[in-house]
């Protein structure tokens, strides 16, 4: 019997690369070995395990995000650039560190738009340039889009 093809990600919001950027900021993003990473919450409650094969662009990664909505969620996105995928400015990874993303996102009810638009204004407010990290942030997803990252092995999300 022939093996389901795998399928592509599905592009997530541009807010997952945010949270991505401000994971690899905060140093939150770990590589255990060529295919193992793990990456730990904004507010360090989970630790997410992020899974690439070496011979393909097969990625699993066992957030919420890719459980449950289906497309590629921040921990893979921030393990993708940790692994060379795309070299963020050092200026934007800056600006993104530091931010609780699980409470924005609770404070906003899951509106992404406020709650970039708050941590624009945030960062801003800090001396930093949104429309170079609104730039940043979608050079980022168009990279991810470009090298079209392939579903692997779905599972569970750890529980807080």
């Amino acid at each position: 019997m022939a093996s389901k093809p795998l399928q592509p990600w599905k592009m997530p919001p541009i807010v997952k690369v945010y949270e991505a950027l401000g994971a690899l900021g905060d140093g939150r993003v770990h590589l255990e070995d060529h295919g193992r990473a793990t990456v730990i919450s904004s507010d360090r409650s989970k630790t997410y395990a992020v899974e690439t094969a070496a011979d393909s662009r097969e990625v699993s990664s066992n957030d919420n995000a890719s459980y449950w909505q289906g497309y590629l969620g921040y921990p893979a996105i921030a393990v993708m650039m940790a692994r060379g995928l795309y070299q963020p400015r050092a200026d934007v990874v800056t600006a993104l560190s530091g931010i609780p993303w699980k409470e924005l996102n609770r404070r906003f009810h899951n509106d992404y738009e406020r709650s970039i638009a708050e941590v624009l204004r945030e960062a801003s407010e800090r001396g930093f340039d949104p429309d170079t990290i609104r730039g940043e942030a979608q050079a980022v997803l168009d990279a991810v889009r470009a090298y079209a990252p392939l579903r692997g092995g779905r599972r569970r999300p750890p529980r807080a």
